[in-house]
């Protein structure tokens, strides 16, 4: 059972659920850049830095304990493929900021990895109960090649900007290029505009 369906958030940004350019897939893929990191739950923590007026660290247990529900998502992934009726489980977004202080005039959040990749979204993209930070997958633990213990989740943006084994967040009052937004591709990354590559 779902806590909330996400399955229409198309409608914010186009006619078709299935952004153009996109087909549908079954099963997901694996991509990654360089292999599947290692984690301890003992040691691994999930870090708050930048523009916030207490930088904190989580540990599993605590950032477990955070809210958490269950949403039924679409995944749209920027090399055409689309996965619909996805079930993540984990904690929204607007969750962990209520949890934190964030400085006025924060405006960028830039998501890291344990395999050191960044991505960067806005803040006003990021403050919307359908981006997840996922650790449940179709009623299970994530599974470690699709960014599991946790990874973000982006229905209104491609798979890009979620990052896979997320391990911490950093405020910015200014936009950062994450690993590939440095590489071409779009800071944007809207699928209904089928935003895959930077104009610059």
């Amino acid at each position: 059972m779902t806590d909330h369906d996400a399955t229409d958030v198309y409608r914010e940004f186009g006619d078709e659920r299935v952004p153009p350019g996109q087909g549908t897939v079954e099963r997901f893929p694996v991509l990654s850049l360089s292999g599947t990191p290692d984690w301890d739950p003992e040691t691994w923590t999930f870090s708050v830095r930048g523009a916030v007026a207490e930088e904190r660290d989580f540990t599993w247990d605590e950032f477990r304990a955070l809210d958490a529900e269950t949403q039924r998502q679409d995944f749209h992934c920027v090399t055409g493929w689309s996965k619909l009726d996805c079930e993540f489980t984990g904690v929204p977004f607007p969750t962990l900021l209520d949890a934190l202080d964030v400085d006025a005039d924060a405006a960028h959040v830039v998501f890291h990895a344990l395999d050191g990749y960044t991505t960067d979204l806005p803040l006003d993209a990021c403050d919307r109960r359908d981006v997840l930070f996922a650790w449940g997958y179709d009623g299970d633990a994530l599974p470690r090649e699709h960014g599991g213990p946790l990874r973000v989740v982006t229905p209104h943006r491609y798979a890009y900007k979620g990052a896979k084994w997320v391990d911490g967040v950093t405020f910015h009052t200014e936009p950062e290029r994450g690993y590939w937004e440095q590489r071409g591709y779009s800071a944007s990354a809207n699928p209904w505009n089928e935003e895959r590559y930077s104009s610059l």
